[in-house]
């Protein structure tokens, strides 16, 4: 029994929703229809809402949707599941494919929290069936009849939450016996969830199912990488029995013991993801236009910086200025924490501190995106302090610059991601030579150590296969020189840290560089810190003369 608590002085401060959606219904009907057309026959996908995260005591941090409950739904509060049906279901209304849940009305709270839809409201926003949170509850007892519960894997990062109810005119504060944590407890309860769950131990059993005698070697050697990744995993008896040698004479019975040991549940915590992948990379038209402001946003963030900058800025309030353009054009966050490093700050790849006073003549490399009703750009522009670049960081720039542009133009439908790495790897590796920073190609990992791409959407890294461009896809080209302070090279190319960055839309046509109006190259980037700013007349009084 849980214990009932009187409430005498307590506010609880949740920071609004988050994103909200600007897609029609319609939108996410279509999406949720593709989704299903790659569910396996006779499947069920359960996709839970964000947790609510606590920043402290009793304040929590602005409420985010998780971006694949979002992706698929629109629906932006918490406490709330998602499922979607591959084959129809029937009760009184007819035939249903999804329904959804969502937290009953409660006008006590909304005065706190702000306004919950009723169901009515929810229904309309497209789903075919909608019901209050507590209804999930009961209505999971008979996941069994699915071939496979299509989930993804459960994380520990979940807290209790409170509510209130009324007795004999008394306010009092309880666990709320339907937040998320209660919710998963019941679903994990539903499918027989193990307590000891091993992730790699169900992968390699997944695998293991799948071997037959044409494809028995390749997937003995995934087995062998998923043991490698957790050496204990030797010792469970089905794969100890699957990696016996002459693997031919024993993977059939391996098989068989781990039809046994899976037989009991049938949640697959792969396929879903594989799903998100599968759609999430390629971008709807109305997906692209949102990404397109999000973009245009940022770029004028990246602007108006550069007509502001001067040596005696510091780094948070390079950020101020970059997440007031933001807020100005009406985005409601950023896409990630802002990365605003000046000097050997921007030779740390995810330096989110910004909390360096002086720049001086630095170097001030700047990595951040704007969020527009949930889609976030990333654009990283790097630049002099002082307006001009030096000769050592100018020769340095143009090696990145260069780099950039061998990728963004290899960007083509059909070219892989790969491909269009190697070409900006190797561009960075012969101008780094040239400079004598480094003898041999291989070298240049060591200050070029991140990767080239990565999809945007929801998330700033978006889901994707990773495999060739294909049109409609939204990438980032981001190659960098980073050369901290003792490396093995001449110190006068020390602490000098580089990254452009741009967000690129594949086409059947070519690629087109949503972020181009942003200065990219060395002269436009002086040329434009030369301009007026149009915060040039925005000067705050001396904060000591407030200080009493």
């Amino acid at each position: 029994m849980r214990n009932l608590i009187i409430l005498i002085y307590f506010f609880s401060f949740v920071f609004g929703y988050g994103q909200k959606s600007k897609l029609s219904a319609e939108h996410y009907q279509k999406v949720r229809k593709a989704f299903r057309q790659k569910m396996p026959d006779n499947s069920l996908a359960v996709l839970f809402s964000a947790p609510i995260r606590n920043r402290a005591n009793d304040v929590n941090y602005i409420y985010h949707q998780d971006p694949n409950f979002f992706y698929l739904s629109g629906w932006h509060q918490p406490h709330s599941v998602l499922m979607i049906y591959k084959n129809p279901q029937t009760d009184d209304g007819g035939l249903y494919y999804e329904k959804i849940y969502v937290p009953e009305r409660d006008v006590y709270m909304e005065m706190w929290n702000g306004k919950r839809y009723d169901l009515e409201q929810v229904k309309q926003l497209g789903f075919d069936r909608v019901a209050e949170r507590g209804d999930f509850k009961s209505e999971i007892q008979s996941l069994d009849r699915f071939d496979k519960v299509l989930m993804f894997e459960f994380k520990n990062d979940i807290r209790a939450q409170k509510t209130y109810v009324f007795k004999d005119n008394v306010r009092y504060k309880v666990d709320d016996p339907n937040d998320l944590f209660d919710l998963k407890a019941a679903f994990r309860e539903a499918i027989n969830f193990p307590n000891d769950f091993n992730r790699l131990a169900y992968s390699a059993y997944q695998k293991i199912m799948e071997a037959d005698e044409q494809t028995l070697d390749s997937v003995m050697e995934v087995v062998k990488s998923i043991v490698e990744r957790d050496s204990l995993l030797i010792d469970d008896e089905i794969i100890k029995d699957f990696l016996k040698e002459p693997a031919q004479g024993f993977y059939k019975e391996a098989k068989r013991k781990t039809v046994s040991a899976l037989r009991k549940s049938n949640f697959d915590i792969e396929t879903l993801a594989l799903i998100m992948a599968n759609l999430r990379e390629i971008k709807a038209k109305n997906e692209v236009d949102l990404l397109k402001k999000a973009v245009a946003i940022s770029v004028v963030g990246q602007i108006e910086v550069m007509k502001a900058m001067h040596p005696e800025m510091g780094e948070r309030e390079i950020q101020g200025i970059h997440e007031f353009v933001y807020r100005k054009y009406g985005a409601a966050d950023e896409g990630y924490p802002s990365i605003v490093g000046a000097g050997e700050n921007g030779c740390i790849l995810h330096y989110i501190e910004n909390d360096k006073e002086e720049i001086h003549n630095q170097l001030v490399l700047m990595d951040l995106g704007a969020e527009f009703y949930g889609y976030t750009a990333d654009v990283t522009r790097t630049i002099p302090a002082n307006g001009v670049f030096s000769p050592e960081q100018k020769a340095l720039y143009q090696i990145v610059y260069d780099s950039q542009e061998a990728a963004i133009n290899a960007a083509l439908v059909g070219n892989s991601f790969r491909t269009i790495y190697k070409l900006s790897y190797d561009v960075v590796a012969e101008g780094l030579q040239q400079l004598g920073i480094i003898s041999e190609p291989s070298e240049a990992k060591k200050y070029y150590p991140h990767g080239l791409s990565h999809h945007i959407g929801l998330d700033v890294h978006d889901p994707g296969n990773y495999g060739e461009l294909e049109a409609d896809m939204v990438i980032t080209v981001e190659p960098g020189i980073y050369i901290p302070e003792n490396s093995p090279c001449d110190p006068k190319w020390w602490n000098i840290g580089i990254r452009i960055e741009d967000d690129v839309l594949i086409t059947k046509d070519g690629p087109v560089n949503l972020s181009a109006g942003a200065p990219r190259d060395f002269e436009g980037i002086e040329a434009m810190m030369q301009q007026e700013s149009a915060l040039k007349d925005f000067i705050l009084p001396d904060i000591k003369t407030l200080i009493h």
